[in-house]
């Protein structure tokens, strides 16, 4: 069912102001901000993803790409420049003009869907082979040596821009990824509310309809595929500055696949369910680390199993759905309590 922009970019804005004060007073019931600042990113990454897909119909297998690609740029650009601002810039638009680039030739390619999939998880498979082969001194951009499997440590943190000194790291540097999120969430329902948006929408349910009606389509897919790269991008890059070391590993398949796991879980076909599988499975996956009993791909893959089987339509779709019946009976009682006192009325005055 098609998705106007009466649903598709409405926002709901007590709910998104809730959810703002309550990322903004996290910090002050729990003791440490490093485990929830890695959920953000994850929200950030799967949220990208989910609109691309959701929205466009366009399923990346290797959308760890674009998040790798964000990371490695920020680390050498950091060590080249010395600093984050300039570094964070570069993260965002060197991962868009790789999307671009790719995009254009898939889409105005008349790629099928298929053939895209394999592109796309190909493109990530050839950066993280090459990434690993990269160690030894002829391997570095400037001053930033790639370093090969071991990665590219010690470079700069998130600084305030203009001086380098005045480095932004725990609960200050949460708040950071909190408002990223928050604003590429409104950007996001922004795009939808547009014209640009429901085209969108169109080319998911019917591509060739679409077409016909005018639209450049290949132009247009190939746009939201290189914001929603850009927005990949933007999450690699607070994660290279989470983590402070960047390793060939950000462009591992198991990444791509925790993203699509994220967004079908959470609930494809909407921006808040990728974010609440990103923290919900990103919470489990964190807790699961701590035990080395079971290897924590086979039970992130039983869960994705579980969710479809329970949960087709995922986590979001499906509270919404019971809210939806929760309002409707709430409703439906108000009206047999309002037809029952009218009878009761109407009897007492037709007593003799």
């Amino acid at each position: 069912m098609i998705e106007f922009r009466s649903a598709a970019g409405r926002i709901q804005w007590g709910w998104f102001i809730a959810w703002a004060v309550a990322m903004l007073l996290l910090p002050f019931v729990l003791d440490d901000t490093h485990t929830v600042t890695l959920l953000c990113i994850s929200a950030i990454a799967a949220m990208s993803l989910g609109l691309m897909w959701g929205y466009a119909g366009i399923l990346s297998f290797g959308h760890a790409a674009y998040f790798g690609l964000g990371a490695y740029t920020y680390a050498i650009s950091a060590v080249n420049l010395g600093e984050s601002t300039g570094a964070i810039v570069l993260a965002v638009l060197v991962p868009a003009l790789v999307a671009a680039i790719i995009g254009a030739m898939m889409f105005f390619g008349r790629i099928s869907d298929v053939y895209m999939g394999v592109i796309t998880l190909v493109v990530s498979l050839i950066l993280f082979k090459f990434m690993n082969a990269t160690a030894g001194d002829a391997y570095r951009i400037g001053d930033a040596r790639l370093g090969g499997f071991n990665g590219i440590p010690g470079f700069p943190i998130l600084n305030i821009p203009g001086d380098p000194s005045a480095q932004v790291w725990g609960t200050p540097y949460y708040y950071v990824v909190a408002i990223a999120l928050l604003l590429c969430y409104l950007l996001a329902r922004w795009v939808l509310a547009s014209a640009f948006g429901r085209i969108l929408i169109g080319i998911r349910e019917n591509e060739l309809r679409t077409e016909l009606l005018g639209y450049n389509v290949p132009a247009l897919k190939t746009a939201i595929f290189t914001l929603c790269a850009a927005m990949a991008g933007l999450a690699g890059s607070f994660f290279a500055m989470w983590a402070e070391i960047v390793t060939p590993g950000v462009f591992a398949l198991a990444v791509s696949a925790e993203f699509i796991i994220f967004v079908i879980v959470g609930g494809l076909g909407t921006l808040v369910g990728p974010m609440a599988g990103a923290a919900v499975l990103g919470y489990v996956k964190l807790l699961l680390g701590e035990q080395t009993l079971i290897d924590n791909s086979l039970i992130m893959g039983a869960i994705l199993v579980l969710a479809v089987l329970l949960i087709p339509s995922g986590i979001a779709p499906a509270i919404a759905r019971w809210r939806g019946r929760q309002a409707r009976s709430y409703a439906t009682r108000r009206q047999q309590k309002s037809a029952r006192r009218r009878r009761g009325g109407a009897t007492q005055e037709g007593a003799p």
